[in-house]
């Protein structure tokens, strides 16, 4: 009994892993022989098999197909060869486990032989990755397959399996409760500390770039904005006429800025303003800054109001990850997984 479509297909929607991994294959297809030679996986896997996963076998090619896209990464963050080692070994080991507990999920799946995957799916996926990632170059796309050693029944397979996993980690992130107000409330008095918030201004501002223009030219031009705000005009509706900055069609909206988020000749003036008022014309070489308080916060700990989506949020994320940890350790207890 197939899934239906637009079941299976909001699911994939909401996993969010079907492109990536294909695409992360393709663009990794042809990796340098410099950098198989840096992964240390042929001297840690001599026999070339890292893990088995029931009659799977995970191999040194699997996880250097992985590896690939972010061992330039490690390279640059390491300080020196040992911390290179150390980051390289722990990263490795966290791709075997990925990639073991990818092969129990699959197997989790094809235990109810009602569940299949349409093959249109399999077809879609492969069309759209013919299309992004071998820019419709079908010849591309079989040499790609033959340096991996693959039919395209082996892609198909793969394939296939990666939109298992997204499916089926999508069903486990959906089947959670909604987080209770308890939950959230409880969260906020543990974690006051967390929810500290600096002294903040919702700035909006007005910049006259100079050109060829002299200070004097620059400040009459500042001092008819100020004539125009005190006859009543609103200061984004000016920002939107007069600004030369990138904010221009948002009103000069520069969002909520705390003082460290700014040069001290522009903090200083706008933290003395209050709200509704505006600056007096700052002359930089580049030209002169109008600044507008728009709101201000105060420093302190904001009402729960304020951060309960973040709180629901971060406990729905914990919660997913303790669902799908439970889940997962009773696929691994259940099944033969050897690790080389």
């Amino acid at each position: 009994m197939p899934i239906p479509a637009r079941r299976f297909a909001l699911a994939l929607l909401s996993a969010g892993l079907l492109a990536a991994p294909l695409a992360a294959r393709a663009q990794t297809a042809s990796a340098p022989a410099a950098a198989a030679n840096d992964d240390g996986l042929s001297l840690r896997f001599a026999n070339g098999i890292a893990a088995v996963v029931e009659s799977k076998v995970i191999t040194v090619d699997d996880i250097r197909r992985e590896l690939a896209p972010i061992l330039p990464q490690i390279r640059r963050d390491s300080r020196n060869q040992q911390e290179f080692s150390q980051k390289l070994e722990k990263v490795q080991d966290e791709i075997i486990r990925n990639l073991v507990d990818r092969a129990l999920i699959v197997k989790d799946f094809r235990k109810d032989e009602k569940r299949q995957i349409p093959q249109s799916y399999v077809d879609n996926a492969i069309s759209e990755q013919l299309t992004t990632q071998f820019e419709g170059d079908r010849a591309r796309f079989l040499a790609y397959l033959k340096s991996r050693g693959f039919t395209l029944r082996d892609y198909r397979k793969e394939v296939e399996e990666d939109i298992i996993y997204g499916y089926m980690r999508g069903q486990q992130r959906k089947s959670l409760n909604v987080v209770s107000p308890a939950k959230v409330e409880a969260y906020y008095a543990a974690n006051q500390e967390r929810f500290h918030q600096e002294e903040q201004v919702h700035l909006r501002l007005i910049q006259l770039n100079r050109g060829e223009l002299a200070d004097a030219d620059l400040l009459a031009k500042a001092a008819e904005i100020g004539a125009k705000l005190k006859a009543g005009a609103k200061f984004e509706d000016l920002a939107k006429e007069y600004t030369d900055d990138a904010r221009k069609a948002k009103g000069g909206d520069w969002g909520w800025q705390k003082r460290a988020d700014l040069k001290p000749e522009f903090s200083d003036p706008l933290f003395a303003l209050a709200a509704g008022e505006v600056s007096a014309p700052i002359v930089q070489r580049e030209g002169v800054y109008l600044l507008f308080a728009e709101e201000r916060k105060a420093a302190g700990t904001p009402p729960i109001t304020e951060v309960r989506e973040q709180i629901e949020s971060t406990l729905a994320q914990q919660m997913t990850r303790e669902s799908q940890e439970k889940w997962l350790e009773r696929l691994r207890k259940g099944a033969y997984v050897r690790l080389y």
